[in-house]
Protein backbone atom coordinates (compact mmCIF):
# COMPACT_ATOMS: atom_id res chain seq x y z
CA UNK A 1 0.00 0.00 0.00
CA UNK A 2 1.32 3.46 -0.93
CA UNK A 3 1.67 5.86 1.96
CA UNK A 4 -0.71 8.79 1.98
CA UNK A 5 0.76 12.27 2.18
CA UNK A 6 -0.06 13.99 5.47
CA UNK A 7 -0.62 17.71 5.99
CA UNK A 8 -1.47 20.08 8.84
CA UNK A 9 -4.81 21.86 8.49
CA UNK A 10 -5.51 23.16 11.99
CA UNK A 11 -3.60 24.69 14.92
CA UNK A 12 -4.56 25.44 18.52
CA UNK A 13 -2.47 26.60 21.44
CA UNK A 14 -2.74 27.58 25.10
CA UNK A 15 0.60 28.96 26.24
CA UNK A 16 1.85 31.21 29.05
CA UNK A 17 2.35 34.05 26.52
CA UNK A 18 -0.83 33.55 24.50
CA UNK A 19 -3.98 31.45 24.84
CA UNK A 20 -5.28 31.90 21.29
CA UNK A 21 -3.42 31.29 18.05
CA UNK A 22 -3.39 34.97 17.13
CA UNK A 23 -2.18 36.06 20.59
CA UNK A 24 0.54 33.43 20.56
CA UNK A 25 1.64 34.32 17.02
CA UNK A 26 2.03 37.98 17.95
CA UNK A 27 3.84 37.10 21.19
CA UNK A 28 6.48 34.89 19.57
CA UNK A 29 7.08 37.45 16.81
CA UNK A 30 7.66 40.14 19.44
CA UNK A 31 9.64 38.00 21.90
CA UNK A 32 7.04 38.40 24.65
CA UNK A 33 7.64 36.35 27.80
CA UNK A 34 4.82 34.72 29.74
CA UNK A 35 6.97 33.94 32.80
CA UNK A 36 5.76 35.42 36.09
CA UNK A 37 6.54 35.35 39.80
CA UNK A 38 4.07 33.32 41.90
CA UNK A 39 3.96 34.20 45.62
CA UNK A 40 2.38 30.86 46.57
CA UNK A 41 5.56 29.08 45.43
CA UNK A 42 7.56 31.33 47.75
CA UNK A 43 5.14 30.52 50.58
CA UNK A 44 5.78 26.82 49.95
CA UNK A 45 9.57 27.37 50.23
CA UNK A 46 10.32 26.68 46.58
CA UNK A 47 13.77 27.68 45.38
CA UNK A 48 12.24 28.65 42.03
CA UNK A 49 9.26 30.94 42.52
CA UNK A 50 8.65 31.73 38.84
CA UNK A 51 6.85 29.81 36.13
CA UNK A 52 4.68 29.92 33.05
CA UNK A 53 0.94 29.49 33.59
CA UNK A 54 -1.64 30.36 30.90
CA UNK A 55 -4.32 32.84 31.99
CA UNK A 56 -7.84 31.52 31.27
CA UNK A 57 -10.82 33.57 32.44
CA UNK A 58 -13.97 32.00 33.84
CA UNK A 59 -15.87 33.39 30.86
CA UNK A 60 -13.46 31.70 28.45
CA UNK A 61 -13.84 28.36 30.23
CA UNK A 62 -17.59 28.50 29.68
CA UNK A 63 -17.09 28.78 25.94
CA UNK A 64 -15.78 25.20 25.99
CA UNK A 65 -17.31 23.49 29.03
CA UNK A 66 -20.82 23.24 30.42
CA UNK A 67 -21.62 24.32 33.97
CA UNK A 68 -22.00 20.64 34.89
CA UNK A 69 -18.54 19.81 33.49
CA UNK A 70 -16.98 22.71 35.39
CA UNK A 71 -18.53 21.69 38.72
CA UNK A 72 -15.64 20.64 40.98
CA UNK A 73 -13.31 20.70 37.97
CA UNK A 74 -9.63 20.85 38.98
CA UNK A 75 -7.56 19.53 36.06
CA UNK A 76 -5.64 22.41 34.49
CA UNK A 77 -4.11 20.03 31.94
CA UNK A 78 -7.51 18.90 30.65
CA UNK A 79 -8.65 22.54 30.59
CA UNK A 80 -5.70 23.60 28.44
CA UNK A 81 -5.88 20.55 26.20
CA UNK A 82 -9.60 20.88 25.49
CA UNK A 83 -9.28 24.57 24.59
CA UNK A 84 -6.27 23.99 22.31
CA UNK A 85 -7.85 20.89 20.76
CA UNK A 86 -11.23 22.45 20.01
CA UNK A 87 -9.52 25.58 18.66
CA UNK A 88 -7.46 23.43 16.28
CA UNK A 89 -10.61 21.66 15.12
CA UNK A 90 -12.32 24.99 14.45
CA UNK A 91 -9.22 26.34 12.70
CA UNK A 92 -9.35 23.31 10.37
CA UNK A 93 -13.02 23.91 9.61
CA UNK A 94 -14.11 20.49 10.87
CA UNK A 95 -17.55 20.23 12.45
CA UNK A 96 -18.18 18.15 15.57
CA UNK A 97 -20.62 15.25 15.30
CA UNK A 98 -24.15 16.02 16.45
CA UNK A 99 -25.14 14.30 19.68
CA UNK A 100 -27.55 11.86 18.04
CA UNK A 101 -25.50 11.34 14.87
CA UNK A 102 -22.88 8.70 14.11
CA UNK A 103 -19.36 9.34 15.39
CA UNK A 104 -16.76 10.78 13.01
CA UNK A 105 -15.38 7.39 12.01
CA UNK A 106 -12.38 8.80 10.12
CA UNK A 107 -11.30 11.26 12.82
CA UNK A 108 -9.09 10.12 15.69
CA UNK A 109 -7.44 11.71 18.72
CA UNK A 110 -3.91 11.09 19.98
CA UNK A 111 -3.33 13.57 22.79
CA UNK A 112 -0.51 13.10 25.25
CA UNK A 113 0.16 14.15 28.82
CA UNK A 114 2.61 13.50 31.62
CA UNK A 115 0.11 13.59 34.46
CA UNK A 116 -3.57 14.42 34.72
CA UNK A 117 -5.45 16.29 37.42
CA UNK A 118 -2.70 16.56 40.02
CA UNK A 119 -4.81 18.98 42.07
CA UNK A 120 -7.79 16.64 41.75
CA UNK A 121 -5.64 13.76 43.01
CA UNK A 122 -4.65 15.86 46.01
CA UNK A 123 -8.29 16.64 46.77
CA UNK A 124 -9.20 12.96 46.47
CA UNK A 125 -6.36 11.84 48.74
CA UNK A 126 -7.47 14.20 51.51
CA UNK A 127 -11.11 13.11 51.25
CA UNK A 128 -10.18 9.42 51.36
CA UNK A 129 -7.85 9.96 54.32
CA UNK A 130 -10.66 11.79 56.12
CA UNK A 131 -13.06 8.91 55.45
CA UNK A 132 -15.13 10.90 52.95
CA UNK A 133 -14.77 8.54 50.00
CA UNK A 134 -18.44 8.98 49.11
CA UNK A 135 -17.83 12.70 48.59
CA UNK A 136 -15.25 12.22 45.85
CA UNK A 137 -17.81 12.95 43.14
CA UNK A 138 -18.42 11.35 39.79
CA UNK A 139 -15.64 13.10 37.83
CA UNK A 140 -12.61 12.18 39.95
CA UNK A 141 -11.73 9.21 37.73
CA UNK A 142 -12.05 11.00 34.39
CA UNK A 143 -10.06 14.01 35.62
CA UNK A 144 -7.22 11.91 37.02
CA UNK A 145 -6.90 9.03 34.57
CA UNK A 146 -4.03 9.51 32.12
CA UNK A 147 -6.39 9.34 29.13
CA UNK A 148 -8.72 11.97 30.62
CA UNK A 149 -7.67 14.58 28.05
CA UNK A 150 -8.35 12.36 25.02
CA UNK A 151 -11.58 11.10 26.60
CA UNK A 152 -12.89 14.64 27.14
CA UNK A 153 -11.95 15.68 23.60
CA UNK A 154 -13.36 12.45 22.13
CA UNK A 155 -16.76 13.04 23.69
CA UNK A 156 -16.90 16.72 22.87
CA UNK A 157 -16.03 16.11 19.22
CA UNK A 158 -17.60 12.71 18.61
CA UNK A 159 -14.38 11.11 17.37
CA UNK A 160 -14.96 7.58 16.09
CA UNK A 161 -11.42 6.52 15.20
CA UNK A 162 -8.61 5.89 17.68
CA UNK A 163 -8.97 7.94 20.90
CA UNK A 164 -5.90 7.52 23.06
CA UNK A 165 -3.20 9.18 25.14
CA UNK A 166 0.57 8.77 24.93
CA UNK A 167 3.15 9.69 27.53
CA UNK A 168 6.91 9.96 27.11
CA UNK A 169 7.96 12.86 29.36
CA UNK A 170 9.14 15.91 27.39
CA UNK A 171 9.04 14.00 24.08
CA UNK A 172 5.27 13.42 24.47
CA UNK A 173 4.04 16.14 22.10
CA UNK A 174 6.39 15.32 19.23
CA UNK A 175 5.68 11.62 19.69
CA UNK A 176 1.90 12.20 19.53
CA UNK A 177 2.24 13.99 16.21
CA UNK A 178 4.39 11.22 14.75
CA UNK A 179 1.90 8.58 15.91
CA UNK A 180 -0.89 10.56 14.24
CA UNK A 181 1.19 10.94 11.08
CA UNK A 182 1.75 7.18 10.86
CA UNK A 183 -1.93 6.41 11.37
CA UNK A 184 -2.95 8.65 8.49
CA UNK A 185 -0.02 7.71 6.24
CA UNK A 186 -1.01 4.04 6.42
CA UNK A 187 -4.70 4.68 5.79
CA UNK A 188 -6.07 3.98 9.26
CA UNK A 189 -7.59 7.47 9.63
CA UNK A 190 -8.23 10.51 7.49
CA UNK A 191 -7.92 13.13 10.24
CA UNK A 192 -6.29 13.04 13.68
CA UNK A 193 -6.38 15.71 16.37
CA UNK A 194 -3.02 15.36 18.08
CA UNK A 195 -0.90 17.22 20.58
CA UNK A 196 -0.15 17.26 24.28
CA UNK A 197 -0.92 19.07 27.51
CA UNK A 198 0.54 19.62 30.97
CA UNK A 199 -0.86 20.55 34.37
CA UNK A 200 0.75 23.39 36.29
CA UNK A 201 1.54 24.18 39.89
CA UNK A 202 3.55 23.12 42.92
CA UNK A 203 2.49 19.47 43.08
CA UNK A 204 3.89 18.88 39.60
CA UNK A 205 6.83 21.28 39.75
CA UNK A 206 8.00 20.41 43.26
CA UNK A 207 9.95 17.34 42.19
CA UNK A 208 11.98 19.38 39.72
CA UNK A 209 12.67 21.99 42.38
CA UNK A 210 13.97 19.21 44.65
CA UNK A 211 16.20 17.93 41.83
CA UNK A 212 17.70 21.45 41.48
CA UNK A 213 17.23 21.42 37.71
CA UNK A 214 15.12 24.60 37.71
CA UNK A 215 16.56 28.07 38.21
CA UNK A 216 16.57 29.83 41.57
CA UNK A 217 18.42 32.98 40.49
CA UNK A 218 15.68 35.05 38.88
CA UNK A 219 12.81 35.24 41.34
CA UNK A 220 13.10 39.04 41.29
CA UNK A 221 13.27 39.21 37.46
CA UNK A 222 11.00 36.43 36.16
CA UNK A 223 11.08 37.39 32.49
CA UNK A 224 14.88 37.01 32.49
CA UNK A 225 14.76 33.60 34.15
CA UNK A 226 14.47 31.24 31.18
CA UNK A 227 17.78 31.51 29.30
CA UNK A 228 18.26 28.82 26.60
CA UNK A 229 21.76 28.81 25.07
CA UNK A 230 22.95 31.51 27.50
CA UNK A 231 26.26 31.37 29.33
CA UNK A 232 24.38 32.41 32.48
CA UNK A 233 21.59 29.82 32.20
CA UNK A 234 21.01 28.26 35.60
CA UNK A 235 18.24 25.73 34.97
CA UNK A 236 14.86 25.67 33.30
CA UNK A 237 11.73 27.56 34.30
CA UNK A 238 8.66 25.30 34.65
CA UNK A 239 5.73 26.04 32.36
CA UNK A 240 2.40 24.57 31.33
CA UNK A 241 -0.24 24.68 28.62
CA UNK A 242 -1.18 22.70 25.52
CA UNK A 243 -0.57 22.58 21.79
CA UNK A 244 -2.83 20.91 19.23
CA UNK A 245 -2.71 20.15 15.52
CA UNK A 246 -5.10 18.64 13.02
CA UNK A 247 -3.22 16.21 10.80
CA UNK A 248 -5.06 15.12 7.67
CA UNK A 249 -4.45 13.19 4.49
CA UNK A 250 -3.60 15.48 1.60
CA UNK A 251 -6.46 13.95 -0.37
CA UNK A 252 -8.97 14.78 2.36
CA UNK A 253 -7.63 18.31 2.83
CA UNK A 254 -7.76 19.09 -0.87
CA UNK A 255 -11.23 17.60 -1.16
CA UNK A 256 -12.44 19.93 1.63
CA UNK A 257 -10.57 22.93 0.25
CA UNK A 258 -8.87 23.30 3.63
CA UNK A 259 -6.01 25.69 4.36
CA UNK A 260 -2.77 23.70 4.47
CA UNK A 261 -0.12 25.02 6.85
CA UNK A 262 2.58 22.47 6.05
CA UNK A 263 3.27 18.87 5.11
CA UNK A 264 4.61 16.31 7.58
CA UNK A 265 7.36 14.51 5.70
CA UNK A 266 8.21 11.97 8.40
CA UNK A 267 10.31 11.51 11.47
CA UNK A 268 11.76 9.11 14.00
CA UNK A 269 11.34 8.03 17.62
CA UNK A 270 14.00 6.17 19.58
CA UNK A 271 15.64 5.66 22.95
CA UNK A 272 19.22 5.63 24.13
CA UNK A 273 18.37 2.75 26.44
CA UNK A 274 19.94 4.63 29.37
CA UNK A 275 23.26 3.19 28.22
CA UNK A 276 26.60 4.93 27.73
CA UNK A 277 26.21 8.54 28.84
CA UNK A 278 22.42 8.13 28.75
CA UNK A 279 20.45 7.86 31.99
CA UNK A 280 16.98 8.51 33.35
CA UNK A 281 17.66 12.25 33.13
CA UNK A 282 20.48 12.60 30.57
CA UNK A 283 20.49 11.80 26.85
CA UNK A 284 22.59 9.21 25.08
CA UNK A 285 24.14 11.45 22.43
CA UNK A 286 24.50 8.62 19.92
CA UNK A 287 20.75 8.01 20.19
CA UNK A 288 19.95 11.71 19.76
CA UNK A 289 22.08 11.94 16.62
CA UNK A 290 20.63 8.69 15.29
CA UNK A 291 17.08 9.97 15.89
CA UNK A 292 17.81 13.07 13.81
CA UNK A 293 19.50 11.17 10.97
CA UNK A 294 16.76 8.51 10.95
CA UNK A 295 14.13 11.27 10.76
CA UNK A 296 15.87 12.75 7.72
CA UNK A 297 16.05 9.34 6.06
CA UNK A 298 12.39 8.62 6.79
CA UNK A 299 11.45 12.02 5.34
CA UNK A 300 13.78 11.51 2.35
CA UNK A 301 15.47 14.83 3.08
CA UNK A 302 19.15 15.74 2.77
CA UNK A 303 20.63 17.50 5.83
CA UNK A 304 21.57 20.44 3.60
CA UNK A 305 17.85 21.10 2.97
CA UNK A 306 17.04 21.98 6.58
CA UNK A 307 16.48 25.74 6.82
CA UNK A 308 15.52 25.99 10.47
CA UNK A 309 15.56 23.97 13.70
CA UNK A 310 13.10 24.37 16.56
CA UNK A 311 15.32 23.18 19.39
CA UNK A 312 14.51 21.40 22.63
CA UNK A 313 17.06 23.68 24.40
CA UNK A 314 15.94 23.93 28.00
CA UNK A 315 18.41 26.43 29.56
CA UNK A 316 20.43 23.74 31.32
CA UNK A 317 24.01 22.49 30.94
CA UNK A 318 22.75 20.22 28.16
CA UNK A 319 22.15 23.09 25.69
CA UNK A 320 25.72 23.03 24.28
CA UNK A 321 25.46 19.23 24.08
CA UNK A 322 22.26 19.50 22.03
CA UNK A 323 23.87 21.98 19.62
CA UNK A 324 26.83 19.64 19.21
CA UNK A 325 24.44 16.76 18.44
CA UNK A 326 22.67 18.80 15.74
CA UNK A 327 26.03 19.74 14.20
CA UNK A 328 27.14 16.12 14.16
CA UNK A 329 23.86 14.73 12.81
CA UNK A 330 23.54 17.35 10.05
CA UNK A 331 27.29 17.63 9.42
CA UNK A 332 26.81 21.40 9.43
CA UNK A 333 28.33 24.12 11.59
CA UNK A 334 29.37 27.78 11.60
CA UNK A 335 27.63 29.88 8.99
CA UNK A 336 26.37 26.70 7.29
CA UNK A 337 24.24 25.80 10.31
CA UNK A 338 20.46 26.40 9.96
CA UNK A 339 18.63 29.04 11.95
CA UNK A 340 17.79 27.73 15.42
CA UNK A 341 15.69 29.05 18.28
CA UNK A 342 14.07 27.94 21.52
CA UNK A 343 10.54 28.90 22.55
CA UNK A 344 11.40 28.10 26.17
CA UNK A 345 12.93 31.56 26.62
CA UNK A 346 9.39 32.96 26.41
CA UNK A 347 7.23 30.24 28.00
CA UNK A 348 9.56 28.10 30.08
CA UNK A 349 9.71 24.33 29.81
CA UNK A 350 6.10 23.17 29.46
CA UNK A 351 7.10 19.55 30.18
CA UNK A 352 4.76 17.11 28.39
CA UNK A 353 3.18 20.03 26.51
CA UNK A 354 6.50 21.47 25.36
CA UNK A 355 6.82 19.58 22.08
CA UNK A 356 3.34 20.35 20.80
CA UNK A 357 3.38 24.04 21.80
CA UNK A 358 6.79 24.40 20.19
CA UNK A 359 5.62 22.62 17.04
CA UNK A 360 2.74 25.10 16.73
CA UNK A 361 5.35 27.88 16.92
CA UNK A 362 7.47 26.11 14.29
CA UNK A 363 4.56 25.70 11.88
CA UNK A 364 3.59 29.37 12.23
CA UNK A 365 7.15 30.34 11.29
CA UNK A 366 7.18 27.95 8.33
CA UNK A 367 3.81 29.15 7.08
CA UNK A 368 4.47 32.88 7.51
CA UNK A 369 8.18 33.04 6.73
CA UNK A 370 9.89 34.25 9.90
CA UNK A 371 12.21 33.10 12.68
CA UNK A 372 11.20 34.37 16.11
CA UNK A 373 13.85 35.98 18.33
CA UNK A 374 15.78 34.08 20.97
CA UNK A 375 15.38 36.07 24.17
CA UNK A 376 17.65 36.09 27.22
CA UNK A 377 20.71 34.81 25.37
CA UNK A 378 22.63 38.02 24.74
CA UNK A 379 25.55 36.18 26.33
CA UNK A 380 25.61 33.07 24.15
CA UNK A 381 27.37 30.10 25.68
CA UNK A 382 30.97 29.98 24.40
CA UNK A 383 30.73 26.28 23.57
CA UNK A 384 27.73 27.03 21.37
CA UNK A 385 29.53 29.95 19.69
CA UNK A 386 32.44 27.64 18.91
CA UNK A 387 30.05 25.51 16.83
CA UNK A 388 27.45 27.88 15.37
CA UNK A 389 27.67 31.38 13.93
CA UNK A 390 25.84 33.86 16.17
CA UNK A 391 23.71 35.08 13.23
CA UNK A 392 22.06 31.66 13.14
CA UNK A 393 20.76 32.25 16.68
CA UNK A 394 18.85 35.49 15.99
CA UNK A 395 18.08 37.92 18.82
CA UNK A 396 15.63 39.86 16.65
CA UNK A 397 12.80 38.71 14.38
CA UNK A 398 14.12 37.48 11.02
CA UNK A 399 11.85 37.51 8.00
CA UNK A 400 12.93 34.77 5.62
CA UNK A 401 11.54 32.03 3.41
CA UNK A 402 11.57 28.66 5.13
CA UNK A 403 10.98 25.50 3.12
CA UNK A 404 12.05 22.53 5.24
CA UNK A 405 12.36 22.53 9.03
CA UNK A 406 13.15 20.12 11.85
CA UNK A 407 11.81 19.80 15.38
CA UNK A 408 13.15 17.48 18.06
CA UNK A 409 12.14 16.81 21.65
CA UNK A 410 14.06 14.82 24.25
CA UNK A 411 12.64 13.44 27.49
CA UNK A 412 13.38 11.83 30.83
CA UNK A 413 13.91 8.12 30.31
CA UNK A 414 16.40 8.85 27.50
CA UNK A 415 13.69 9.08 24.83
CA UNK A 416 13.84 11.12 21.63
CA UNK A 417 11.56 12.24 18.82
CA UNK A 418 12.34 14.25 15.68
CA UNK A 419 9.94 15.43 12.95
CA UNK A 420 10.55 17.01 9.54
CA UNK A 421 8.04 19.49 8.10
CA UNK A 422 7.90 21.13 4.68
CA UNK A 423 6.06 24.15 3.33
CA UNK A 424 3.24 22.90 1.09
Amino acid sequence: MDKQRVVITGLGVVAPNGTTLSQFNEAIRSGVSGIQHYPHLEELSFSCCIGGIPSISEERKREYFTELQLRNFKSSGILYGVIAGLDALEDAGIQRAEKNADPLWDLGIIFGTGTSGVDKFREAIYKVDEGNVRRLGSTTVVQTMASGISAYLGGMIGAGNVVTTNSSACATGAEAILLAYERIAYGKAQQVLCGSTSDDGPYLWGGFDAMKVITYKHNDAPKKGSRPMSATASGFVPGSGAGALILESLESAEHRGAKIYAEVLGGAINSGGQRGEGSMTAPNNKAVQRCITDALKNAKINPSEIDYINGHLTATVKDPVEINNWCAALNRSGKDFPYINSLKGMVGHCLAASGSIEIVSAILQLDQGFVFPNINCEDLHPEILSKVDAEKIPKQLVKTTLKTIAKASFGFGDVNACIIFKKK
